[in-house]
């Protein structure tokens, strides 16, 4: 059995691969770079491919589907950069490879944190031995009220972790979780959360119903000086509104681990040239935002089970076994 894996980084998954691929009695050719159209003749004969986040339109699924690819699957719970539609009406079976809750719901705490407590602007006046207090007065969970939007595994782990600060909890979901409800946080419509919240996370998926659920209308609904954060996807927030409502003082300040237009441009080594996402320039030069690069995932955890749980979904793929990645 062939695999194609794209996107393989040397320093921390290659080990992992040759390991499971062994263990699993694969043949793996190993990819560095993104699929695009001239590296996918790397797939030919390979039934499986195995991604992170570069996007698959129509037109590359088309050519991965002349090699003979039939599944896709990619190292992350997301896959809104597949298009999945196209590539059922390929034939080919999408998958996905999720992983532990826990990376994710800490890094979303620690930026709540960092936000409420202003420490973008600490760390840089540090840096440059700069020790005054005016402007960096921070707030305590224990007198705010957090938001959490999407109780999924990511955000109901959130709660339980922000149960212990002592601050208000809501939650909002389309689907209402019973373990929420039994914990006493209370479910609330987006308009309560818009008026209540002075902290706001999202742990949603993007699909074309949310695409841009934050946004100008939305921002003005929201209590004065209201904290966003954001580590699900970066297309759930409208970046010219959010960037507004910094600007007016609207929005207190933001922690953003994605951002819209980011396929391209995270994970790689960009500090010597231009980059074409003003937004993501603005976003970063404000002192009440911090901007990381889609990396709240990133623990050993969870490279472990991203790689070893995408090939075991080409193996049950392959040998016609009920998978429990596929995308349904």
């Amino acid at each position: 059995m062939k695999v194609t894996v794209y996107n393989c980084r040397s320093f921390d998954e290659k080990e992992l691969f040759e390991k499971y691929g062994k263990e699993l009695g694969m043949e793996l050719v190993l990819c560095p770079d993104a699929p695009d159209k001239e590296n996918a003749v790397l797939a030919r004969g390979s039934e499986c491919i195995d991604i992170i986040t570069s996007k698959m339109p129509v037109e590359l699924l088309k050519v991965f589907a002349g090699y003979g690819v039939k599944y896709v699957t990619t190292r992350t719970i997301g896959y809104d950069h597949i298009d999945v539609k196209a590539a059922r009406e390929l034939g080919m079976t999408v998958a996905n490879a999720p992983y532990g809750p826990c990376g994710v719901a800490d890094y979303t705490v620690m930026l709540i944190l960092m936000t409420i407590r202003k420490m973008k602007r600490i760390i840089e006046r540090t840096n440059i031995q700069d020790y005054s207090l005016a402007g960096i007065q921070g707030r305590e969970l224990k007198d705010l009220t957090v938001g959490v939007i999407g109780t999924g595994r990511i955000g109901r782990t959130v709660l339980k972790d922000l149960s212990g600060f002592g601050c208000r909890l809501l939650a909002y979901d389309l689907f209402e979780n019973e373990e929420v409800k039994n914990s006493g946080v209370p479910y609330v419509t987006l308009e309560e959360m818009w008026k209540q919240a002075d902290v706001i996370t999202l742990h949603t998926p993007l699909t074309d119903d949310n695409y841009h659920m934050i946004n100008s209308e939305v921002i003005s609904k929201m209590k004065d000086g209201v904290m966003i954060i954001n580590t699900a996807r970066g297309g759930l927030i409208d970046s010219a509104a959010l960037i507004s409502g910094i600007e007016s003082g609207k929005i207190g300040g933001a922690g953003l681990d994605v951002v819209e237009n980011e396929f391209g441009l995270y994970y790689y080594d960009h500090k010597s040239d231009i980059l074409n996402n003003r937004e993501l320039a603005v976003l970063r030069g404000f002192p009440n935002v911090t901007v990381s690069h889609h990396m709240a995932f990133y623990t050993d955890d969870c490279v472990d089970t991203v790689v070893r749980d995408s090939l075991l979904g080409c193996q049950y793929f392959v040998e016609g076994k009920e998978n429990p990645w596929e995308v349904k």
